[in-house]
């Protein structure tokens, strides 16, 4: 099997962060890897963001993410077994991480609290008068 390319701290730069996450299935999956307190498989991600994502796109973004240098995978037999550099990272650019992270809660939060509103109950009727 090819070896995993996992780019040196010194040579991950913010546009290529930026540009990781500027995918939002990318950047829900980052999120959710950050937060974790262990290492994350892929079969993890098959649905995210209420989307089901088949496994070859999932591959992909995984390698959006590692070629950027926001994580780190590790394969274990036939699972990949990743994990986040936010504690690199954070040492060279201090507060990038943790504030795109936020930005994202946040805007998850809105849409998901927009969905909630968009959503009558069945069988009701609004009326105008």
């Amino acid at each position: 099997m090819k070896p995993l390319f996992h780019p040196s701290i010194e040579d991950v730069t913010v546009e290529a962060i930026m540009h990781a996450l500027s995918d939002p299935v990318r950047v829900a999956i980052f999120a959710q890897i950050a937060a974790a307190s262990c290492p994350q498989t892929c079969s993890n991600f098959l649905n995210i963001s209420e989307k089901s994502i088949p496994k070859s796109t999932l591959s992909q973004h995984f390698k959006a993410l590692r070629e950027a240098g926001l994580i780190r995978g590790e394969r274990q037999g036939v699972e990949m077994r990743n994990t986040s550099r936010c504690i690199e990272i954070d040492k060279r650019f201090p507060g990038l991480i943790a504030a795109i992270v936020r930005a994202h809660n946040i805007q998850q939060a809105e849409q998901e609290q927009n969905n909630g509103r968009k959503r009558k109950p069945a069988g009701r009727k609004s009326r105008r008068r």
